[in-house]
């Protein structure tokens, strides 16, 4: 035995149901009956809370990857400025403008290794476990063809 139940929709929601249950051929009751049977469903809310796990579980790995990489990135500059400043002496007076110039030179062959770099795709953080390998087997490190 069924009881009835009057239910009120919207209009669009009203043609949604009309035309879905025009493509599969089924009643409008059926649809509905279809719909809210999912709803209350235990197993639609285990459903739905699986995919949403594993959704998170997605996104928790990927911001782990981008702390990773952000980590790795900020340690390599700040040890490269540690080097750099450890290394490099102090210019004298007369010889500012000619390392500026310079400097610029290469602060623009910089930007194109850089550019050439990112439009082919190259990543100094995917180099790097290739990098440890060749130190771990005390072979010679290869430097990045662009920079060559």
């Amino acid at each position: 035995m069924r009881d009835r139940m009057n239910v009120y929709f919207p209009p669009e929601l009203l043609r949604q149901i009309a035309d879905l249950a025009d493509r599969k051929k089924l009643s409008r009751s059926a649809i509905v009956e279809a719909a809210v049977a999912s709803f209350l469903s235990p197993d639609g809310a285990d459903k739905r809370e699986a995919a949403f796990t594993r959704r998170l579980d997605r996104l928790s790995r990927q911001v782990q990857r981008i702390e990773r990489n952000l980590d790795v990135t900020a340690e390599t500059l700040a040890l490269f400025v540690r080097f750099w400043l450890t290394i490099t002496p102090p210019l004298p007076n007369d010889a500012h403008a000619s390392a500026q110039i310079k400097g610029r030179e290469r602060y623009v062959g910089f930007i194109e290794t850089l550019g050439q770099r990112l439009q082919k795709g190259q990543s100094f953080l995917k180099e790097i476990p290739d990098d440890v390998a060749a130190v771990e087997s005390d072979r010679p490190l290869d430097p990045p063809e662009d920079v060559l």
